[in-house]
């Protein structure tokens, strides 16, 4: 019997039906062995040295794969088609080696683009080694990333608390998202007008014709730039005839877009569907692996991760067997169309994304698909068959028309563009994700020397807008644009950024939070040759290079290592000192913006002698004066709507709003490290006073006594629950508003509610909640895991209301961000539970959270704390953030 290994078990089943009895189908569960989360994993002075630990479930996989592959005939490594499932052949084949299972045993390697049973049978006809030169390009990878993040990581730690961790393409990432938001900021709007003439034909049909020039001078985007002169040119018009002096019709093409690549996949569902990276490579991943159609398992698409652009001849033949007989011949080009990748650093081994079956269409396959999956399947088929459409067929149509007045002339063009034959566009239109484009309708017949009529002219004043911040799909396209990192890895890089707090999401669009600008700040100014595009896109050359057989991986370590490590050393006499001087200046502009009246804004507005600078503290960083401890003014490092400064002035004693009317307790306005609060008394000795933070969308401007002494009553009293006699009470809390009774919440629409809402509306709320929460059966867990190695019972993965957890028992452990559900191995699961539980993994050695090279777990311990020098102390206020653990760096 032979011995087939595959990553996934849904793979392994549905293989080894296709291959039969005479073989054995195992499954590896992704990686069997990782770096140990440790410093000397990786031994630049030992050439290079590599430690590879099997984690626990790695342990038990590789028992059964080698029990097996001693009684085998024949090993069958049939991993994943790409760099990683490269390597984890490679892993797999090193350990039974190591174990002696195989002696003399044949082994082959196998690959295929689609679990179908020909694409499976024929890979088996077409036998090959382990391709080394690929695994030499992992070993190289995984080595810089480790290097990179073992020991950049901890100069953050030291140098910049609050920092967490840095990464190789991570950090290049971050600091596109940073470039991105500083441009805006040094963005100053610049006003100008436009001119547009509502026109009539002979036949009094509209058209809309705009200002192109004036008495022989070219009008443009921005040549009028007050509302004066706009206002002159359209008195003139206004007093002016108007004919046609010349028409063109200029037939265009539009041909459609390739076929998926990873990387454009991930783009366009985001667009399209809404779908962030990863979510699109777990749904990508599940109809690769295959759906139960008919009682059969099929492989929906070929594999996801791919840069290639290219089909097989067969697919393109089907394709184009689909266009004839479902949209016509005239919808077919005469042959078909091949495409060719345009991204830096492409590596087209492989196919493009497209169905296994392109005669499967979405409506057959749909009733057997869970809502994801269905729209991914069908914007994949989609895109594929239109990519083998004929073009679309264009007219644009200029008319240029001659305005002459009293005083003079002026040109005018109206432009349109009319669709004669819509091709491909039948099927597909790729998104945008910026939409400017402005060609116009369709345009009636005009003839040159055609009078028209004049109905209206109007001038409209505009001002030019900043670049807009990234999406996420559209990040991936700069990133795939400028050859920084591997789209395989992109989803994994826009966890790490999230997870790690450095950005957060805004109405889909990607805002650097404080924390992330400091660490790109930091890395610009002492590691700037790390996140220079260039030299990470160079990088990545190289490791192409090494894929390809052309550079030594060792060689490109030792170059990278030479002057990275020097880098590392030249920091270790770094003062946070120097540290907070440089980033005072690089970030000037965002922390110290110009005040209105022209004043330094580096002036403390308190005490009017002190400087303003940047500092760290224990949970952060914050602005405060050089003059603590005779001044103590404070401020965060930008406020909590997300605008920098916030140069709202509150004294280092707060602003008094007033008394309480009830107790003639003072009500004070102050301002702390993490926003302006309110509270009722002093800070004198005694009873702590009681505080308020300031709600989100509320702002120190429009607070008076009255709201302060609002925010300072909460919880509130709402009234006595019927059933129970029990105190029903509104408050706000870490999630927004929300009412409570008997340790039951329901939540309320908004803030103002809170002060507001009578008992009958909070007893219906909260029935509403109970019937909702009563009304669901308990979710079937989206993985099993298996029993806990230690305390028994069955680990498992949920999809909760505030994302995915681990469940052992009563314990239930929140599923780092960074680590897809479908991913988490029984060691991750165990830490998570220990730590939730408060207590220590069974077997320490062994049981921390490890991650893959894409998922980047929580490991490594923060080096000790060192007292930290002399800085401002920020006043206590109503809510401090939650500590955080130190981490281990990101894989990329």
């Amino acid at each position: 019997m032979d011995l087939v290994i595959v990553e996934s078990p849904a793979k392994a089943k549905t293989i080894n039906k296709y291959l039969g009895s005479n073989y054995q189908v195992l499954a590896s569960y992704g990686h069997v062995r990782d770096l140990p989360s440790k410093d000397g994993s990786v031994r630049p002075d030992d050439d290079f040295s590599m430690d590879w630990e099997l984690d626990a479930k790695g342990k038990k996989r590789m028992a059964d794969i080698t029990a097996a592959a001693r009684d085998a005939d024949r090993l069958i490594l049939a991993t994943d088609p790409d760099r990683e499932g490269e390597a984890i052949s490679w892993h797999v084949l090193q350990i039974l080696r190591e174990k002696k299972a195989l002696r003399d045993k044949p082994v082959e390697r196998v690959v295929f683009n689609a679990i179908t049973k020909n694409a499976i049978l024929d890979a088996m006809k077409h036998p090959r080694m382990i391709d080394e030169a690929l695994v030499d390009a992992y070993l190289a990878r995984r080595a810089l990333d480790y290097l990179v993040g073992f020991n950049l990581s901890p100069v953050l730690w030291r140098k910049l608390p609050g920092a967490r961790s840095a990464g190789r393409v991570q950090s290049v990432a971050l600091r596109l998202v940073c470039d991105r938001e500083s441009e805006i900021e040094r963005f100053r709007p610049q006003e100008y007008w436009s001119v547009l003439a509502q026109l009539a034909t002979p036949k009094d049909l509209p058209v809309q014709a705009r200002l192109v020039g004036l008495d022989g001078r070219k009008i443009e985007r921005l040549t009028i730039g007050e509302g004066d002169e706009a206002n002159a040119v359209k008195a003139r018009l206004e007093s002016a005839t108007f004919s046609v002096t010349g028409v063109e019709s200029r037939p265009q093409k539009r041909n459609p877009q390739p076929p998926f690549t990873t990387s454009t996949l991930q783009q366009e569902a985001q667009r399209k569907l809404g779908f962030n990276a990863s979510r699109t490579m777990q749904v990508a991943q599940r109809l690769y692996e295959g759906i139960e159609l008919g009682g059969e398992t099929v492989g929906l698409i070929t594999y996801m991760r791919t840069d290639g652009v290219d089909m097989a001849p067969e697919a393109l033949a089907a394709t184009r067997d689909v266009i004839g007989s479902e949209y016509g011949a005239r919808y077919l080009p005469q042959s078909p169309r091949q495409y060719h990748a345009k991204a830096k650093n492409a590596q087209e081994a492989h196919e493009a994304i497209r169905p296994t079956e392109l005669s499967r269409l979405p409506k057959d396959v749909s009733r057997y698909l869970d809502r994801d999956q269905e729209r991914l399947y069908e914007l994949i088929w989609k895109r594929t068959i239109a990519s083998q459409m004929a073009s679309a067929e264009m007219e644009r149509t200029t008319v240029d028309i001659l305005a002459k007045d009293p005083k003079g002339q002026a040109e005018l063009r109206a432009t349109g563009t009319v669709v004669r034959f819509d091709g491909f566009l039948t099927l597909y239109q790729e998104g945008r994700d910026d939409d400017d484009d402005d060609d116009g309708g369709r345009l009636p017949a005009m003839s040159a020397g055609d009078a028209l009529g004049r109905k209206t002219i109007e001038a409209t004043q505009h001002f030019t807008e900043p670049p807009p911040r990234y999406t996420e799909a559209s990040l991936i396209k700069k990133m795939e644009e400028l050859g920084i990192g591997r789209p395989s890895t992109y989803a994994a890089t826009m966890g790490v950024l999230r997870e790690r707090g450095y950005v957060r999401d805004d109405k889909k669009r990607l805002v650097p939070e404080d924390k992330g600008r400091l660490v790109t700040s930091f890395l610009e100014n002492f590691f700037r040759r790390y996140v220079e595009y260039d030299f990470t896109a160079d990088l990545e050359e190289k490791l192409d290079g090494i894929s390809a057989g052309i550079l030594a991986w060792k060689d490109v370590l030792r170059d990278f290592w030479r002057d990275f490590n020097a880098n590392i050393g030249e920091t270790k006499e770094l003062r946070v000192s120097d540290v907070l001087d440089a980033l005072n200046d690089a970030l000037g502009d965002f922390i110290f913006p110009a005040r209105e009246d022209g004043s330094d804004p580096r002036t403390c507005p308190v005490c009017d002698s002190g400087r303003l600078s940047l500092k760290l503290g224990k949970f952060g960083s914050f602005i405060g004066c050089s003059n603590y401890p005779e001044c103590r003014y404070t401020r965060q490092f930008s406020d909590p709507n997300g605008e920098a400064g916030g140069n709202a002035t509150i004294s280092a004693e707060g602003t008094v709003l007033g008394q309480d009317p009830d107790t003639a307790v003072p009500v004070v306005l102050k301002s702390g490290r993490f926003g302006p609060y309110v509270q009722l008394g002093s800070d004198e000795a005694g009873d702590k006073p009681k505080r308020a933070s300031l709600p989100r969308g509320w702002t120190v401007e429009q607070l008076d006594l009255e709201a302060a002494l609002k925010l300072l009553s909460l919880p509130r009293p709402v009234g006595v629950h019927p059933e129970t006699g029990k105190e029903i009470v509104a408050g706000i809390g870490r999630y927004g508003p929300f009412i409570q009774h008997d340790g039951k919440y329901a939540n309320l629409e908004n803030v103002d509610e809170v002060f507001t809402v009578g008992a009958n509306r909070a007893i219906t709320l909260l029935a509403e909640k109970q019937s909702r929460g009563s009304s669901r059966t308990a979710a079937a867990p989206l993985k099993e895991l298996g029993e806990h190695p230690a305390l028994g019972g069955p680990v498992t993965v949920h999809e909760g209301r505030y994302g995915p957890y681990i469940k052992h028992g009563k314990v239930n452990a929140t599923l780092p961000k960074s680590v897809p559900p479908q991913d988490v191995t029984m060691d991750q699961a165990v830490a998570l539970i220990a730590e939730k539980a408060g207590k220590t993994p069974v077997k320490p050695t062994r049981a921390k959270a490890k991650a893959s090279p894409k998922k980047d777990a929580d490991t490594e311990k923060a080096p000790a704390k060192k007292k930290a020098p002399a800085k401002a102390k920020a006043p206590a206020n109503a809510k401090a953030p939650a500590k955080t653990k130190a981490v281990e760096p990101a894989a990329e």
